[in-house]
């Protein structure tokens, strides 16, 4: 391929990219505790040029678009008043187990007893380790302290587990509002600082009108590219005309 066409066709590829992370987030604004997307592009490889090229200088061929992580920063706390609705007002996780019997991590409080009686998140996942809820305890009479500590009345139930990873960007989404510990998140440990607070949920992070001013500058990158593409197009098919 046209050395022009390949660099035009990278740079679309990577505005689709970016225009599908930006996608994402407007899909989960709705999502208890999701974090948004954080989108960076690098430069693709150089080369050095050939017969006839300029001295010191090289070709390149575009850029690609990468996902470095989410957005960490607090959303919106939204009150609900639901005994058993929990957020995080600071930095960490409450981990659970995951679909696949592992550990996972997440930041969305809206647990429910499930019919094991042991406190659940709304994807069904339970807290580990878990909370058991003795049949015969309602809900409304359930305390949860801001370190995670659950009681009923005078007694203690246990507590929900709040940990936190040296790096949170290098954390895996699973796609179910759930992230998944990696080499690069660092190990799962206690997070002997983090809060919660009873009857709230936090909101997804997502900042609508940054989102549509960044979907709208990658769609106007999009169609520049595919200009670009066709003017080669053109540019080859007169220098094929020249030749017959």
């Amino acid at each position: 391929m046209d050395a022009a066409l390949a660099t035009a066709a990278a740079g679309m590829e990577a505005q689709q990219a970016w225009m599908d992370a930006l996608s994402n987030d407007i899909a989960n604004v709705s999502t208890t505790g999701y974090k948004s997307l954080r989108v960076g592009f690098r430069d693709l490889l150089y080369q050095s040029p050939g017969r006839g090229g300029a001295e010191g200088t090289a070709t390149g061929s575009g850029s690609a678009a990468e996902i470095f992580g989410q957005d960490q920063e607090q959303g919106a706390l939204e009150a609900t008043e639901r005994p058993l609705d929990v957020a995080l007002t600071t930095p960490g996780f409450i981990q659970v187990r995951s679909a696949a019997g592992g550990v996972a991590l997440t930041r969305d409080g809206n647990l429910q007893v499930g019919p094991d009686g042991q406190l659940r998140t709304a994807t069904g996942q339970a807290l580990q380790p878990p909370v058991q809820i003795p049949k015969g305890v309602d809900p409304s009479d359930i305390s949860i302290a801001p370190d995670g500590t659950v009681s009923a009345g005078k007694r203690t139930l246990g507590k929900i587990p709040l940990v936190e990873v040296t790096n949170p960007d290098g954390l895996q989404a699973d796609g179910e509002g759930e992230y998944l510990p990696t080499a690069a998140s660092g190990p799962v440990k206690a997070a002997p600082r983090a809060r919660l607070q009873q009857g709230a949920l936090e909101a997804s992070n997502v900042d609508m009108s940054s989102v549509m001013t960044a979907m709208t500058e990658a769609q106007q990158g999009y169609a520049l590219a595919g200009k670009a593409i066709t003017t080669q197009d053109e540019v080859l098919a007169v220098a094929n005309g020249l030749i017959r």
